[in-house]
């Protein structure tokens, strides 16, 4: 079955400057979740001094909507992030690393092999302590890094059966600087099928060179059956120079609709969800799916009587 990773809460926001209340970051929530979404990663238990933006983890994340088949989650980096998520109830987490040294260099300060060494103790000690609990693994760059260039499939796969080996769930492919065409994505999904079930696996494309779409299509193609997307197409790379923004969620659901995929996402709600939003950044949306649907909206609307 079809599983949409809605990001925009955590990955669409994490860079912006402008500082987002708690309470607008909630009810974006509840808006995707009213659109249809019930997979939404909501925040970083990063530290606030290098990620201002997603401070108030441990306050937004006891408010979360308690609805039937919601399903949160949240980043954390460390062992402390570990340990305030925990306190606070988090039962599903992620961990982010790259298949390039040079990117979690920039990114982390650390190498990926150093990266994996911390992540392994925070897998565990999550395990240890929360039953039933979930994990994601994030590799980025998984097909070009923006300062050690082209990635080759063998560099992501041996990531990634490192993190199946410390007995993530889930592994998330990003293609960080949105490069990817559809030929890769197919030699990349050979390549990790060797070692992980398709099942386990999801793409998060960027759609930096307007090539999102075409990789989902070729993914579909090849069995790959999970997503991660951003509202609004909110949210980048700092780390990546020139990086766009994430494959926009109302761009995908359009396109797996219209191909005959059911999301059980309702697209016209979901065009309205980031507006408080961007209005909130001081911009107009941008994703073209939504532009449609927005304008469809305003069409149908009873023009007001003078």
């Amino acid at each position: 079955m079809l599983r949409i990773i809605e990001v925009g809460p955590r990955d669409g926001l994490q860079n912006e400057a402008t500082p987002i209340p708690t309470d607008a970051k909630l009810a974006f929530i509840k808006n995707l979740l009213a659109s249809g979404l019930n997979e939404i990663e909501a925040t970083s238990f990063v530290s606030p001094k290098w990620v201002p933006q997603l401070g108030d983890a441990a306050e937004l994340w006891p408010q979360l909507p308690k609805q039937d088949g919601a399903l949160f989650s949240a980043l954390v980096p460390n062992q402390k992030g570990l340990e305030r998520a925990i306190e606070v109830g988090v039962q599903r987490i992620a961990v982010f690393t790259a298949a390039s040294d040079a990117f979690t260099q920039k990114n982390i300060n650390m190498t990926v092999d150093q990266s994996l060494d911390v992540f392994h103790e925070v897998v565990q000690e999550f395990r240890s302590k929360v039953a039933h609990g979930w994990v994601r693994g994030y590799v980025s760059t998984a097909f070009e890094c923006p300062y050690a260039g082209r990635i080759e499939p063998k560099q992501v796969v041996r990531v990634c059966k490192r993190l199946m080996d410390m007995g993530v769930d889930e592994l998330s492919i990003g293609d960080t600087i949105g490069v990817a065409a559809p030929k890769e994505v197919e030699a990349l999904t050979k390549a990790l099928a060797d070692i992980a079930p398709l099942s386990s696996i999801a793409y998060h494309f960027h759609d930096t060179r307007g090539t999102a779409i075409a990789n989902v299509a070729k993914a579909l193609e090849m069995g790959i059956e999970a997503f991660d997307s951003s509202a609004a197409g909110l949210g980048g790379c700092p780390y990546a120079p020139g990086a766009g923004g994430n494959l926009a969620t109302e761009d995908l659901v359009y396109f797996l609709e219209r191909s005959g995929v059911p999301t059980g996402v309702k697209l016209d709600r979901l065009a309205q969800a980031s507006i408080p939003i961007l209005q909130v950044l001081g911009r107009p949306p941008a994703a073209k799916a939504q532009l449609a649907a927005l304008a469809h909206a305003a069409a149908a609307s009873p023009s007001p009587k003078g």
